[in-house]
């Protein structure tokens, strides 16, 4: 078959999913990833007081470990305080899913990313599903220029003037190296965030392997919500409603701690969004629950050279036009 052809076939395939049959009838899925930055019991307990009266179970991220440095980006509590990992873990009570934002806020060395996922298990009584790398931290794997390849790489390091690199959780042998042990132990890894609210439109082969990568077992994608105006515009009543008739599927990326509580009171128009959202006939489960679902429906999907360029193509244009992540 012509080289011509078989990339056109790749490109008709990666942008026409096949659906997904929800569990009990439900039309589509929603869940979020937050990352743990700023995160205090104060802050997000309220935030996730309303997620759970609505029915929503998410994945909240923690820092396993106490800080010794001064965080990359910034800080917030960590499993080490008391209050913190006792509300942690009546999260996970509740079904709320506590996922792995590396070991704490910031940069670890191989034996610490090692001592906070030992520590993670001991808390959580199990190994971390799912993780989203912290931002700046040099053990992040695959990351910065990492994350794409070939012509984009290029575009990206020339894009941020050779900033963003020197991430080395993936290279074997580095004394920030844990991509093993990551293979090991965590299934699901976050990588390339789009502003579609369908997360499964913008990336519908996830969860995939990409053999260029092969210390993460499968990599999903996340809707753009990283600030409160971009997680409040994702989650538009339009956008929703869009969700809904697509029968699609939305992991919000999202700081909760960060954004959507002030003045002890949590965002009113998170709060309106949030309670139209549950009133629809949504499957509201965690990350690592929404993608196990997923695969077995689709099964395990293995990247291709045409489909990895068609992605980072799209999250290049994204992150260099209005994106955070």
């Amino acid at each position: 078959m012509p080289a011509a052809q078989n990339d056109c076939i790749e490109r008709i395939k990666l942008m026409s999913p096949p659906p997904i049959q929800w569990p009990d009838g439900k039309k589509f899925a929603f869940t979020i990833f937050d990352d743990t930055d700023a995160s205090t019991v104060a802050n997000s307990a309220p935030v996730y007081a309303l997620l759970r009266d609505l029915g929503f179970r998410t994945t909240k991220s923690v820092w396993a470990l106490e800080a010794t440095e001064p965080p990359v980006v910034v800080g917030g509590a960590t499993c080490a305080e008391d209050d913190y990992r006792a509300w942690a873990l009546q999260l996970q009570t509740e079904g709320f899913e506590i996922g792995f934002h590396n070991a704490c806020c910031h940069h670890s060395k191989r034996e610490r990313t090692l001592a906070g996922l030992r520590r993670f298990e001991e808390i959580f009584g199990h190994p971390p599903r799912s993780m989203a790398n912290h931002t700046g931290c040099r053990e992040n794997l695959y990351w910065g220029a990492d994350r794409v390849t070939g012509l984009h790489r290029f575009i990206y390091q020339a894009a941020t003037l050779g900033r963003k690199s020197g991430f080395k959780g993936h290279v074997e042998g580095d004394e920030y190296f844990w991509g093993d042990i990551c293979k090991e132990r965590i299934a699901y890894a976050r990588n390339f965030v789009f502003p579609d609210i369908n997360t499964l439109r913008a990336c519908p082969l996830m969860p995939y392997h990409d053999p260029l990568r092969p210390w993460v077992n499968e990599w999903y994608a996340s809707s753009e919500g990283g600030v409160l105006t971009s997680f409040l515009e994702t989650l538009s009543e339009e956008n929703q409603d869009r969700l809904e008739a697509e029968g699609g599927a939305c992991v919000m990326y999202a700081h909760l701690g960060k954004f959507f509580r002030k003045d002890g009171v949590v965002s009113a128009r998170f709060r309106e969004l949030m309670e139209r959202l549950a009133a629809k006939n949504g499957w509201f489960v965690p990350v690592s629950a929404v993608l196990d679902h997923i695969v077995a429906q689709r099964g395990h999907h293995t990247l291709t050279d045409s489909e990895r360029r068609q992605l980072e193509r799209r999250w290049l244009l994204h992150k260099f036009t209005r994106g955070e992540s």
